[in-house]
């Protein structure tokens, strides 16, 4: 009888035990942080990264390529073509190949897809920062990519023929994802309370760049 006894305190003694500690394990589960980047806010943040490490003086554009399983798969920005030094090329905005940067540098959606680290990117999502050109729109149905989610519209030139040749390239990459559904584009949106502006800036001396969330 007293052996039974003394078995039965040291079982309720053990649940006790393994109550308390239920009880902190749901304790500091509830504790979590509870403030985190979403999925979509993660990859556009590093597109956004990216695009850091353009060398073009005014548009700066980054591109994330992202399979279904939400692993990355490609990531690209606007610079020279490989072996193409960046100080032998121009940056400017001429008519001539001595001063056109257009006529030589590479969009951040074709160096994303020739980046990419598996071979069939069919089905993945690209986020670019910058609306994509109607060039990158048939190298991104080529490659297969399922859906385009960028940031921004592009600025408009002052210049009204510039301005509209713009708009005219705008149309065309509308019209080439839109057919039959090829592609799904939407602009980024922020899911989360509070909206996420992504801003990445030169903070003082000391601290060459600073992520704002």
């Amino acid at each position: 009888m007293g052996k039974t006894n003394k078995s039965s305190s040291k079982a309720q003694k053990r649940k006790r035990i393994q109550d308390t500690q239920r009880k902190e394990t749901k304790v500091k589960s509830s504790d979590r942080r509870k403030w985190h980047l979403e999925w979509e806010e993660y990859f556009m943040a590093l597109a956004f990264l990216s695009a850091q490490r353009s060398k073009d003086p005014k548009t700066k554009v980054g591109a994330c390529i992202v399979n279904k399983d939400k692993r990355i798969v490609g990531m690209g920005y606007n610079g020279m073509p490989n072996n193409c030094k960046d100080e032998d090329f121009p940056w400017g905005k001429g008519q001539t190949a001595e001063d056109n940067k257009h006529l030589y540098v590479c969009h951040a959606e074709l160096n994303a897809v020739v980046n990419k680290i598996q071979a069939d990117i069919r089905g993945c999502r690209m986020y670019v920062t910058l609306f994509p050109c109607n060039e990158c729109a048939k190298i991104i149905i080529q490659s297969g990519i399922e859906e385009v989610i960028y940031y921004k519209m592009p600025d408009m030139p002052a210049d009204k023929t510039k301005a509209e040749e713009k708009t005219e390239k705008i149309k065309a990459t509308q019209k080439m994802f839109q057919y039959k559904n090829i592609v799904k584009l939407r602009e980024y949106e922020n899911k989360q309370e509070g909206e996420t502006v992504f801003k990445i800036e030169t903070k003082d001396s000391k601290c060459r760049v600073m992520i704002s969330l």
